[in-house]
């Protein structure tokens, strides 16, 4: 029992207890809300995730109450990111504490056993979770990365020759506009004539929104500001935001490191931007560019 432990193996024993009641309301709840196939996988994990609060609890002796927190966290960035992105969220958490169950496992033997249970269980579980927008993930990337690429590139050549921020916003709206309705064509027939297994419409149309919602963000501020100065500076900002959520969701659903996918993506979007403040100064001085 509980009460014969050291004080620090009490409390770490009744951590596991409390996540394992805070998973079995979670995933129940994400039960509820899905359909078909991942409203039954969720229903199985919830339901495993009360039996581990059970075997806790039988060292224990002590029932313990959710964490209320926790479970409006992961339910408000289970609306917001997806379902995929909430579950790896919490999963992941339990991975880091990975080091704790071996110190408790030196007290308790079958704490190692249940938490190897418990994840090879939840982990074929989870892999079965389907979910469109984690499936369309290459085409969000491919819309992503390329307006980022090109239309940073677009404005900040743009910035440097033109000097009038209105004449800037609506040059980059154009030419995003033009640019997405091109990615969305080329990744349909890109998709069509690979048979990869997805459908080439929604592929492209993943691909299309993306292109054109990072283009707005991006050109608004030359739209609205008078000085385009500080409406470039604003567009790095939004860069830096974009890059950090998208890259977020990205190596959370695809358990792939975040700092390698952000410093690449950030590196290339400022590279670029170098390139293009070259080619705009030389044009400005090579043609004479007054507005």
């Amino acid at each position: 029992m509980v009460g014969k432990l050291d004080e620090d193996v009490k409390n770490k024993i009744l951590g596991f207890q409390r996540n394992e009641i805070t998973e079995h309301m979670v995933y129940s709840a994400l039960s509820k809300r899905s359909k078909g196939g991942n409203s039954q996988l969720l229903k199985r994990i919830s339901e495993d995730e009360k039996h581990h609060y059970g075997e806790w609890r039988e060292y224990t002796g002590r029932d313990v109450a959710p964490s209320r927190l926790m479970l409006l966290k992961i339910l408000l960035v289970s609306r917001l990111l997806g379902l995929t992105f909430a579950i790896k969220l919490m999963e992941k958490g339990e991975k880091e504490a990975e080091e704790v169950y071996d110190k408790v496992s030196a007290v308790f033997p079958k704490a190692r056993e249940i938490m190897r249970d418990e994840r090879e269980h939840e982990e074929i579980l989870i892999s079965m979770v389907d979910e469109e927008m984690v499936k369309y993930v290459g085409s969000l990337v491919l819309g992503l990365n390329d307006a980022l690429v090109e239309l940073t590139g677009a404005l900040v050549g743009l910035s440097f020759t033109l000097q009038n921020s209105t004449l800037i916003g609506v040059a980059g709206l154009i030419t995003g506009i033009a640019a997405s309705l091109s990615m969305s064509a080329s990744e349909y027939l890109s998709q069509k004539s690979e048979k990869s297994g997805k459908n080439p419409l929604r592929a492209s149309l993943y691909t299309g929104f993306t292109y054109l919602a990072t283009v707005m963000v991006l050109s608004i501020p030359f739209l609205l500001l008078p000085d385009y100065r500080v409406a470039l500076a604003i567009m790095f900002i939004s860069i830096s935001v974009i890059i950090s959520v998208f890259t977020l969701f990205v190596s959370i659903t695809k358990e792939i490191s975040f700092r390698k996918m952000f410093t690449e993506m950030a590196l290339i979007s400022l590279g670029v931007a170098l390139v293009s403040f070259v080619i705009g100064w030389v044009a400005r001085i090579i043609f004479g560019i007054e507005v």
